[in-house]
């Protein structure tokens, strides 16, 4: 279900960034392909991430990597990298 929620304030904007940031460095792997991933592989950015902002963002980085992880191989995307 894609919702494609837009990211409506900075709190959001920056919680995407940490996230991406934070698969980076988990999965040794460029920015950009993290962000298609994340985005043109899947919707999980706009229909996981920001919609869930409020509940993930009250997690430890660890646990939200994980969560991203799980989701992303639920979805589908880009096995190569787990």
């Amino acid at each position: 279900m894609m919702n494609n929620e837009k990211i409506k304030n900075s709190n959001e904007l920056e919680f995407a960034v940490f996230c991406i940031e934070n698969l980076v460095a988990k999965l040794g792997v460029d920015a950009i392909d993290v962000y298609k991933a994340l985005t043109k592989q899947s919707d999980i950015l706009y229909d996981y991430i920001i919609p869930e902002y409020e509940v993930l963002h009250t997690q430890s980085k660890e646990y939200i990597v994980e969560d991203i992880l799980v989701v992303m191989k639920e979805r589908g995307v880009d096995d190569q990298w787990y």
